[in-house]
């Protein structure tokens, strides 16, 4: 299979790629919409006449972009590490929705951290949360007659595939990074198992936006920022040169999203707005995306755990 390439770079900005896109009619969620890429792709989506929910913890948040988005742009409740939160989400939605982007997601929790339903709480809130919130909304999104979901992943997923024995660190010590990675394989391979939604017209692609400076990083130390680059040893906050804005990140989402030149394109994973070549995990070249994020099997195996999860199974573990 050929890798689909598009006339953008890393250094596209998401208002470029949407120029000349109409989405008018169009209804589209962003979760952890109100900063970050979020927020810059919400702000795309809402120039090019898309009618976009911020899906976040604390809608109060979002009333800048709210107000910016003059009529267009509306902040909902959503807790993803919460289920009864999603499910409060999905019961008060009503309409067709014809883009999804999950966007929310935390990152290197120093320390592991249980949600009241016993999952480690960055698998919880950036593969689970999203999970549920996909299915929940499946309904919706079949009604789109062409939907598209958006799964931001990280480079991160690459060194760490999704562990079946251990999902929430019971048997083995915890790691900040290697949770965070898993996680992030997590929502590759929710893309990949989503090819059952084909038929009702409903595409699901992930995406690394690579490296920028956002409220993810809030529970990285300086110690971590340090070996990240972006902070001097006099505390300064300095990005190398390869670190993007924040709209530069969100171009790849919305490319995703919304671009007539990803219509009917499923199951594939994009960075720098361009689709990655696969490579094995511990390959030491930039970029990429991991085979065990792709496989299928994988995917099938992690849709049946999540179906679990979300009944209350007990072997959900």
């Amino acid at each position: 299979m050929n890798l689909l390439t598009t006339p953008f770079d890393a250094r596209s900005r998401a208002s470029e790629v949407l120029d000349g896109v109409d989405l008018t009619g169009r209804r589209a969620v962003v979760t952890g919409g109100a900063s970050g890429i979020g927020a810059e792709t919400v702000r795309a989506l809402a120039a090019a006449g898309a009618e976009v929910t911020i899906a976040t913890r604390r809608p109060e948040s979002a009333g800048a972009l709210v107000r910016e988005g003059a009529g267009r742009v509306h902040g909902r409740a959503l807790d993803l590490a919460d289920l009864a939160s999603v499910d409060a989400f999905v019961r008060s939605w009503d309409g067709p929705l014809d883009i999804l982007v999950a966007n929310a997601g935390i990152m290197a929790l120093s320390t592991r951290t249980l949600t009241p339903a016993g999952w480690e709480l960055q698998l919880a809130t950036n593969y689970l949360g999203h999970f549920a919130l996909a299915t929940g909304l499946h309904p919706a999104l079949r009604a789109a007659g062409s939907a598209r979901i958006v799964v931001v992943s990280s480079g991160a997923h690459r060194g760490a595939p999704f562990d079946f024995d251990d999902p929430r660190f019971e048997r083995h010590p915890y790691d900040p990074w290697t949770a965070y990675g898993r996680s992030k394989s997590a929502g590759v391979l929710f893309t990949a198992g989503a090819r059952r939604w084909t038929a009702d017209g409903i595409t699901a692609d992930a995406l690394n936006p690579g490296y920028i400076l956002t409220r993810l990083q809030r529970h990285l130390g300086d110690d971590d920022l340090r070996a990240f680059g972006v902070l001097d040893d006099e505390g300064n906050v300095t990005p190398p040169s390869y670190y993007k804005t924040p709209e530069q990140g969100a171009a790849t989402s919305v490319l995703l999203a919304a671009s007539p030149l990803l219509a009917g394109v499923t199951g594939r994973y994009f960075e720098d707005n361009q689709e990655a070549r696969t490579v094995r995990g511990d390959e030491d070249a930039p970029g990429g995306v991991a085979a065990h994020a792709l496989d299928p099997e994988a995917a099938d195996r992690l849709w049946d755990l999540g179906t679990k999860a979300l009944a209350g199974r007990p072997d959900s573990r």
